[in-house]
C-alpha cells in the first residue's frame, strides 16, 4: 500500500513522454524501402530514443492495409501516435523535412518551400 508521501511524490513526478507509433509502408525489399527504414530508424534513435515503435507493412503482401491510411505511394511513413496523424512520402533522406513533417522540430519556415542556394 502506498503511503501518503509516495502518492504525493508520484503526482509531482514528470509524466513519461509519449511513445511514438510509426507505420512504414513499403513495396517489397527495394533499395528505396530499405533506405526509408534505415533513415526512419536512425532519426528515431537520435530524437526518440526508447520511445518509438516502427511497424513495417509490405503492401505487396498486404495491399488491403493501404486503404486504412490512404496510402497512394511508397515508401511512406504515417505517425499514428501521438495524434494528430502525420504522413510523409519518400525515402526520408531529408532529415530536416522529416523532423518538421513528423512534428519533431518546431516550424521555422515552410519545409516544402524551395530551398535557397548559396
Amino acid at each position: 500500500m502506498k503511503t501518503l508521501a509516495q502518492s504525493r511524490l508520484a503526482k509531482l513526478a514528470p509524466a513519461a513522454p509519449p511513445k511514438w507509433k510509426l507505420r512504414l509502408y513499403v513495396a517489397d525489399n527495394t533499395a528505396k524501402s530499405v533506405a526509408a527504414f534505415r533513415n526512419l530508424e536512425q532519426l528515431c534513435e537520435v530524437h526518440l530514443p526508447g520511445r518509438y515503435h516502427i511497424e513495417v507493412i509490405d503492401l505487396l503482401k498486404n495491399p488491403q492495409l493501404a486503404q486504412g491510411d490512404q496510402i497512394l505511394a511508397v515508401p511512406a511513413v504515417v505517425r499514428k501516435l501521438p495524434v494528430p496523424i502525420r504522413k510523409i512520402i519518400g525515402t526520408l533522406a531529408d532529415t530536416e523535412r522529416v523532423l518538421v513533417g513528423l512534428d519533431l522540430r518546431p516550424h521555422e519556415a515552410d519545409p516544402f518551400a524551395p530551398r535557397k542556394t548559396r
